[in-house]
């Protein structure tokens, strides 16, 4: 089954639907997809997670106001059982890709999952009593506010603390899991492999709030852990497992990484014997948001007793400077829920290497990691699911649209050889109009030397960084098209050679696209990454200025119609260009830029991030809620805003209103001083967007705008 979403732009959501298919192998060397006639829209599904053994779906859906969440379990021909889980046994189901955890045990009769703890009591506030006959809802009296909460800010404002729950399926019982401290959110819950006796464990991921909660969208650096705590089971008189009430004294909460800043996606290897989980210990020992990651292995106690725990098992260690283009490192923001091929011990990941992402094999015993997908593709590549020891994936770049493969191994004895096939899919499917349009485009990823390379310099830092050069195909005469300088946020993101259909837009109706992968970015290794911090708005600008002239001095972009758009920390870097290189760009568009980090501090829901990328990984301990004149100083030396008088570009805004992470006042305060002097500002504010900008109608407008804009000024 395949999970797709579309955007509506009528009803200004994404659509959600499935589509199945029966997998035929014909041959060693074909296979063929037997696509259902119609995909089905999950109206109101949150989430739909099969049983391991494919006989039943559950269907969590969580209400909009405050009825009870749905729990469907269904067979293959019909609905079997429905449960309601009123909200004050917990709130809405976390299905964010983060904290979300579901997960069944082996025999399928229960379920554990993440949800919100249900909502506090709140006062009552009465200006007298009701008289006899009154309503329920008494009109004299109403609720209070009570005590604010923290949140994990950006995209998780209102939402209250992930909580671990276990719901029977023969029953309907749920029951929150006890022994879990207060001062842990919970994530990513996994059933542990059957034990001795009737108790059970589950694992699962604690993020610690004893202070403030930072914000965790995007931000790697937020310390976590691996836990297990025990789920005491009896046998029911038809000889199946039942909850069993416990006291919290009972069930003692172990921390299984106590030695490790940072474990999250554990995964058991099918035989039980080991948990392998990732790592963003890079990220949080050094500060930045997300930096590279490392894979891990401990020997899992089957008898249950954890103080004979073994020590945790380096597999995939972090690089910190790969040797020409080997493997620059482990970069994986998912794991499949089983990633493992019939072995026991292989896994296989996703992981962004260089510009491009690719789909790498894992041997957890011996750490052999090996690059499936093909090595002279510049194309990306993400898994979906394995199908056997045969895997489903997507492969797509800049200027071909998402196309479903099947890989499997050409020689069985040589795990590193796969072979893919083309899936003739309706997903792939797009209309002619936009076929011709991208088969005029081709793009190429290029390698661009550091200027100005300096002893002090680590050997990962002096190496060359990336951009990704979009152009026509079809070139008629010696003009080029004008250019789009495109630039990714973080500033510790990457963009890859991956389809965006924005950005095919702004290609198609006539632009060159350079997108620029600074030093800082992700997939290139760890000392490239850690050269940034400290440097922003000086390396990092510099960089994408290099970038510009060498594709200027290859003759493929004309230095008279040269523009540049960038959201986030690439709003920041376009609004640092245009001050610090006032005459390169015709035109600007920035998505939620960080234009003032001395506004920013006392806003933001990463208060951090300003410090560490203002002053480096010393930046992590000084941090504070109450920033010194030092400080703010500082802050405002590395912002655009210290640049803005020598600003002549024409530039067009586009803010989110419900943005946590650059607010608003951010954008508005650097726009409005543009207009006080008198430079033409263009400012679009979508009340209901939040950072990402990412409403269908939000997207719509935002970009098609930013490509009249550019239109208007590369005449």
């Amino acid at each position: 089954m395949f999970s797709i979403s579309q955007p509506n732009l009528l009803a200004n959501k994404r659509k959600k639907f499935m589509l199945s298919t029966v997998i035929s192998k014909e041959n060693e060397n074909s296979v063929t997809f037997q696509w259902a006639p119609f995909p089905v829209e999950m109206t109101g599904a949150s989430a739909v997670v099969p049983s391991p053994s494919g006989s039943k779906l559950l269907v969590v859906r969580n209400p909009e106001n405050e009825s009870p969440i749905q729990f469907e379990l269904w067979s293959q021909s019909q609905l079997e059982k429905e449960f309601h889980v009123p909200q004050t046994v917990h709130g809405s189901v976390y299905a964010d890709g983060w904290f979300e955890g579901i997960s069944w045990n082996s025999d399928e009769t229960l379920i554990a999952y993440v949800a919100e703890e249900p909502s506090p009591s709140k006062p009552t506030f009465s200006l007298g009593s009701t008289k006899g006959g009154s309503s329920d809802k008494d009109c004299n009296s109403w609720k209070g506010q009570g005590d604010w909460e923290e949140d994990w800010g950006e995209t998780y404002a209102g939402k209250r603390q992930p909580s671990l729950f276990v719901i029977n399926i023969n029953s309907g019982e749920v029951q929150a899991v006890k022994g879990i401290p207060k001062s842990l959110s919970v994530g990513q819950v996994v059933w542990a492999p059957l034990n001795e006796g009737l108790h059970q464990y589950l694992v699962f991921v604690g993020w610690s709030s004893e202070t403030r909660k930072l914000g965790i969208k995007y931000c790697y650096n937020r310390p976590c852990a691996l836990y297990a705590v025990r789920v005491s089971l009896y046998k029911s008189e038809a000889s199946e497992l039942e909850l069993k009430e416990s006291s919290s004294e009972d069930l003692p909460v172990v921390n299984l990484t106590e030695s490790i800043s940072s474990a999250f996606f554990p995964r058991f290897s099918p035989d039980g014997k080991f948990l392998v989980f990732l790592s963003a210990k890079s990220s949080v020992d050094s500060g930045a948001h997300s930096a590279t990651d490392s894979l891990h292995r401990i020997d899992w106690p089957t008898n249950g007793n954890f103080s004979s725990l073994e020590k945790i098992v380096d597999v995939i260690p972090v690089v910190q400077c790969a040797e020409g283009d080997c493997f620059p490192g482990l970069y994986s923001s998912s794991i499949l829920s089983n990633p493992w091929l019939s072995d026991g011990c292989t896994m296989l990941l996703s992981s962004i290497w260089g510009s491009s992402q690719v789909i790498i094999s894992v041997n957890v015993s011996s750490g052999e990691l090996l690059r499936i997908t093909p090595a002279e593709s510049n194309f990306s590549w993400s898994l979906l699911t394995l199908d056997g020891d045969n895997i489903i994936a997507v492969s797509s770049s800049p200027v071909d649209v998402p196309q479903v493969k099947y890989g499997y191994f050409v020689d069985k004895a040589n795990k590193g050889t796969w072979s893919w096939l083309n899936v003739s899919s309706p997903i792939s499917r797009c209309p002619e109009k936009v076929k011709s349009l991208l088969s005029s485009r081709q793009f190429s990823i290029m390698k661009i030397p550091v200027k100005g390379v300096s002893a002090n310099l680590t050997k990962g830092a002096q190496k060359p960084f990336e951009a990704i050069f979009v152009s026509s195909s079809h070139k008629k005469d010696c003009s080029c098209d004008p250019l789009i300088v495109v630039l990714h946020g973080g500033p510790h993101s990457v963009s890859l050679s991956s389809y965006s259909k924005s950005l095919a837009f702004l290609s198609s109706v006539g632009y060159s696209l350079l997108i620029v992968n600074y030093r800082g970015s992700l997939g290139f290794g760890e000392e490239a990454l850690q050269s940034l911090p400290g440097k922003v708005g000086s390396q990092d600008v510099n960089d994408v200025l290099t970038a510009i002239d060498h594709v200027i001095d290859m003759g493929l972009a004309n230095p008279s119609k040269v523009t540049v758009v960038g959201g986030s920390h690439g709003g920041f870097l376009t609004t640092h260009l245009i001050g610090q290189a006032p005459d390169k760009f015709v035109a600007a568009a920035a998505r939620n830029p960080l234009c003032n980090l001395a506004l920013m501090v006392g806003t933001t829901d990463i208060p951090d991030w300003c410090y560490v990328e203002s002053y480096g990984s010393k930046g992590k301990d000084s941090f504070t809620e109450s920033p010194s004149v030092e400080d703010l100083t500082r802050f405002h030396s590395k912002s655009p805003i210290s640049h803005i008088s020598k600003v002549k570009t024409p530039t067009i805004f586009l803010l989110g209103a419900q943005d946590l992470r650059v607010p608003v006042s951010n954008g508005l305060q650097y726009a409005r001083a543009l207009r006080e002097k008198g430079v033409e500002t263009k400012v679009i504010v979508f009340p209901n967007d939040v950072h990402g900008i990412e409403r269908p109608q939000s997207d719509f407008e935002s970009f098609l705008n930013i490509g009249l804009w550019f239109k208007k000024y590369c005449k």
